[in-house]
């Protein structure tokens, strides 16, 4: 992997992070601000927080194997 691709990678899993981050916060306000009445809403931040967090996860272990191997 070049040094211009790993830090393409670098800059997706920061930005992959920081939208998981935003999702867990609508959920967090959604169980702090809106429960019980805002139940109807749980399961659709719940997904996106779920799918933004593995999609970062994913990111972050294709990170991590990058850097790996280039300090092989």
């Amino acid at each position: 992997m070049t040094d211009e691709e790993l830090k393409a990678l670098e800059k997706e899993v920061r930005k992959l992070k920081r939208v998981s981050q935003e999702w867990a916060s609508q959920l967090h306000d959604l169980v702090e601000d809106r429960l019980p009445g805002g139940y109807a809403d749980l399961p659709g931040i719940a997904q996106s927080t779920y799918d933004a967090c593995k999609a970062w996860a994913d990111a972050n272990d294709r990170l991590t194997a990058a850097t790996a191997a280039t300090t092989e």
